[in-house]
């Protein structure tokens, strides 16, 4: 169990909340989870958004206004977060310890492992990143995967000019299907169902579908 302070909490959209936890000797893996728990010992499981080499752990959370997450919105500099070791089978971008070529696919809150990929490995650049939000202030670092990948945006709320309307399952015409490229999905468990039906029935075979469900993404 890990004891450190908070860095930083931010509101970067309404109902999301980007936290800053020091790092100190915590060791990680992308696509890692860790367990933040709240003053009466209840936790929930969030995954690392931040690269092995930062000095922070950097989660990013929807605020389903629980226990936990309603706690978190009100932590501030100097607080002490208890949490566990990181945990996770999530790999983006590798099959085993090799890179792979990769597709990344995500929802909300489920862009965290591979911004933690991204900011980790900097040679790294997937086939492509469908990304899901509902609005377009939902979004984050889109600039950051532009630079690494094609990126398309899928806004299911509003229209906004540059955006795709509509969902990531909307846009799957796009995905490069090959026999040498893995799959990853984060995200709501409909949209990885969904997805994963589809590439199975584009002859994808399920070993190179990796799935990491967000519920609350």
């Amino acid at each position: 169990m890990h004891h450190q302070r908070v860095f930083q909490v931010k509101s970067p959209a309404p109902g999301l909340i980007e936290l800053l936890i020091e790092r100190g000797d915590v060791v990680f893996t992308p696509g890692d989870c860790v367990a933040l728990f709240n003053p009466a010992g209840v936790s929930r499981p969030y995954s690392i958004s931040s690269g092995q080499d930062e000095p922070y752990l950097r989660f990013l959370i929807r605020d389903m206004q629980g226990e936990v997450t309603e706690w978190i919105a009100n932590l501030s500099e100097g607080d002490i977060v208890k949490f566990s070791r990181p945990f996770g089978w999530f790999r983006p971008g590798l099959n085993g310890d090799a890179q792979v070529r990769s597709v990344f696919v995500a929802t909300g809150t489920g862009i965290s492992p591979f911004i933690s990929y991204l900011r980790t490995q900097p040679e790294a650049r997937p086939e492509m990143c469908l990304y899901g939000v509902r609005t377009a202030a939902d979004a984050v670092d889109v600039a950051f995967l532009e630079s690494r990948c094609p990126t398309t945006l899928c806004v299911t709320r509003e229209s906004v000019n540059g955006y795709v309307r509509g969902r990531v399952t909307d846009r799957l015409d796009r995905l490069p299907i090959a026999d040498d490229v893995h799959y990853y999905l984060c995200g709501l468990d409909a949209m990885i169902d969904d997805v994963s039906t589809w590439l199975e029935s584009k002859g994808v075979h399920f070993s190179r579908i990796h799935r990491e469900v967000f519920f609350n993404a």
